[in-house]
Protein backbone atom coordinates (compact mmCIF):
# COMPACT_ATOMS: atom_id res chain seq x y z
CA UNK A 1 0.00 0.00 0.00
CA UNK A 2 1.02 3.18 -0.77
CA UNK A 3 0.58 6.85 1.73
CA UNK A 4 0.48 10.12 0.37
CA UNK A 5 3.59 12.15 1.90
CA UNK A 6 4.12 16.04 2.47
CA UNK A 7 7.20 17.41 2.95
CA UNK A 8 7.21 19.03 6.55
CA UNK A 9 11.32 20.48 6.65
CA UNK A 10 14.80 19.71 5.99
CA UNK A 11 16.51 18.68 9.55
CA UNK A 12 19.55 18.90 9.92
CA UNK A 13 21.96 16.51 12.07
CA UNK A 14 25.36 16.48 12.98
CA UNK A 15 28.02 14.01 11.51
CA UNK A 16 30.80 12.32 13.34
CA UNK A 17 33.31 15.40 11.59
CA UNK A 18 30.83 17.78 13.23
CA UNK A 19 29.25 19.14 9.92
CA UNK A 20 25.42 19.39 9.20
CA UNK A 21 23.73 16.60 7.43
CA UNK A 22 20.44 17.47 5.92
CA UNK A 23 17.58 15.47 5.82
CA UNK A 24 14.17 16.26 4.09
CA UNK A 25 11.51 15.04 6.20
CA UNK A 26 8.25 13.48 4.80
CA UNK A 27 4.95 12.87 6.93
CA UNK A 28 3.36 10.06 5.88
CA UNK A 29 1.14 7.72 8.01
CA UNK A 30 1.73 9.54 11.14
CA UNK A 31 5.00 8.97 10.89
CA UNK A 32 8.23 11.11 9.58
CA UNK A 33 10.73 9.19 7.10
CA UNK A 34 14.02 11.11 6.97
CA UNK A 35 15.76 10.91 3.61
CA UNK A 36 19.64 12.15 3.92
CA UNK A 37 20.72 14.09 1.13
CA UNK A 38 23.18 17.07 0.16
CA UNK A 39 23.34 21.06 1.52
CA UNK A 40 23.06 21.73 -2.54
CA UNK A 41 19.44 18.73 -2.76
CA UNK A 42 18.21 20.34 0.52
CA UNK A 43 18.75 24.18 -0.98
CA UNK A 44 16.63 22.54 -4.70
CA UNK A 45 14.00 21.32 -2.79
CA UNK A 46 13.80 24.38 -0.62
CA UNK A 47 14.27 26.70 -3.30
CA UNK A 48 10.75 24.78 -5.18
CA UNK A 49 8.71 24.97 -1.68
CA UNK A 50 9.14 28.83 -1.16
CA UNK A 51 8.64 29.27 -4.58
CA UNK A 52 11.60 31.73 -5.55
CA UNK A 53 11.86 32.79 -8.76
CA UNK A 54 15.61 32.77 -10.21
CA UNK A 55 16.88 34.92 -12.78
CA UNK A 56 17.55 31.75 -14.74
CA UNK A 57 15.73 28.40 -14.93
CA UNK A 58 17.42 26.16 -11.76
CA UNK A 59 17.93 22.44 -13.55
CA UNK A 60 14.61 21.10 -11.60
CA UNK A 61 12.33 24.06 -13.10
CA UNK A 62 14.18 23.76 -16.28
CA UNK A 63 13.36 19.63 -15.92
CA UNK A 64 9.65 20.81 -16.12
CA UNK A 65 9.72 23.36 -18.55
CA UNK A 66 11.32 21.06 -20.54
CA UNK A 67 8.86 18.59 -19.66
CA UNK A 68 5.68 20.54 -20.19
CA UNK A 69 6.71 22.33 -23.89
CA UNK A 70 7.18 18.54 -25.11
CA UNK A 71 3.56 18.06 -24.25
CA UNK A 72 4.31 15.75 -20.76
CA UNK A 73 2.83 16.39 -17.05
CA UNK A 74 4.30 15.20 -14.13
CA UNK A 75 1.88 13.08 -12.13
CA UNK A 76 3.18 11.90 -8.93
CA UNK A 77 6.45 10.61 -7.79
CA UNK A 78 6.75 7.70 -5.46
CA UNK A 79 9.09 6.46 -2.90
CA UNK A 80 8.92 3.16 -3.41
CA UNK A 81 12.05 0.84 -2.03
CA UNK A 82 15.02 0.74 0.42
CA UNK A 83 18.22 -1.41 -0.50
CA UNK A 84 20.93 -1.17 2.01
CA UNK A 85 20.49 2.08 3.07
CA UNK A 86 19.76 4.17 -0.53
CA UNK A 87 16.19 5.10 -1.47
CA UNK A 88 14.67 4.40 -4.60
CA UNK A 89 12.04 6.54 -6.06
CA UNK A 90 10.08 6.58 -9.50
CA UNK A 91 9.08 9.62 -11.29
CA UNK A 92 5.47 8.92 -13.12
CA UNK A 93 5.11 11.04 -16.37
CA UNK A 94 2.23 11.33 -18.57
CA UNK A 95 2.49 12.56 -22.19
CA UNK A 96 -0.27 13.42 -24.48
CA UNK A 97 0.02 13.33 -28.70
CA UNK A 98 -2.60 13.39 -30.68
CA UNK A 99 -4.87 13.20 -27.78
CA UNK A 100 -3.71 10.07 -26.47
CA UNK A 101 -1.93 9.65 -23.49
CA UNK A 102 1.06 7.79 -22.88
CA UNK A 103 2.50 6.78 -19.58
CA UNK A 104 6.46 6.42 -18.74
CA UNK A 105 8.53 5.71 -15.64
CA UNK A 106 11.19 6.99 -14.88
CA UNK A 107 14.16 5.81 -12.25
CA UNK A 108 15.14 8.49 -9.57
CA UNK A 109 16.87 9.88 -6.76
CA UNK A 110 14.42 10.73 -4.02
CA UNK A 111 15.64 13.99 -3.03
CA UNK A 112 15.86 14.65 -7.47
CA UNK A 113 12.30 13.27 -7.36
CA UNK A 114 10.88 15.77 -4.48
CA UNK A 115 12.39 18.28 -5.99
CA UNK A 116 10.88 18.24 -9.02
CA UNK A 117 6.93 17.15 -7.09
CA UNK A 118 7.26 20.77 -5.17
CA UNK A 119 7.90 22.81 -7.79
CA UNK A 120 4.48 21.51 -9.85
CA UNK A 121 2.76 20.23 -6.56
CA UNK A 122 2.28 17.04 -7.38
CA UNK A 123 1.74 13.86 -5.10
CA UNK A 124 4.24 12.50 -3.36
CA UNK A 125 3.26 9.20 -1.98
CA UNK A 126 5.50 6.37 -0.16
CA UNK A 127 4.81 2.99 0.12
CA UNK A 128 4.24 0.59 3.31
CA UNK A 129 7.65 -1.11 2.76
CA UNK A 130 10.24 1.94 3.46
CA UNK A 131 8.22 3.02 6.22
CA UNK A 132 8.38 0.27 8.11
CA UNK A 133 11.74 -0.01 7.63
CA UNK A 134 12.85 3.66 7.99
CA UNK A 135 9.63 5.49 9.43
CA UNK A 136 9.98 7.19 12.95
CA UNK A 137 7.75 8.54 15.44
CA UNK A 138 6.81 12.18 15.15
CA UNK A 139 7.86 12.83 18.30
CA UNK A 140 11.26 11.81 17.66
CA UNK A 141 11.67 15.37 15.22
CA UNK A 142 11.40 18.92 15.86
CA UNK A 143 11.60 19.61 12.06
CA UNK A 144 12.65 23.14 11.10
CA UNK A 145 11.11 25.62 8.60
CA UNK A 146 11.99 25.05 5.71
CA UNK A 147 13.12 28.53 5.02
CA UNK A 148 15.18 28.37 8.04
CA UNK A 149 17.38 25.86 6.57
CA UNK A 150 21.07 27.41 6.92
CA UNK A 151 23.66 24.82 4.75
CA UNK A 152 26.49 26.52 6.12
Amino acid sequence: MEHTAEVTGIGVGTSEDGSNVPAVLLAAREEYLPIVITADQARAIQLGLSGEPFERPLTHDLLVEMLTEFGGALDGIRIDDLADGTFYAKVDVERYENGESRKFVFDARPSDAIALAVRVDCPITVSDGVLDRAGRDEDEFEPERIDDFDDR
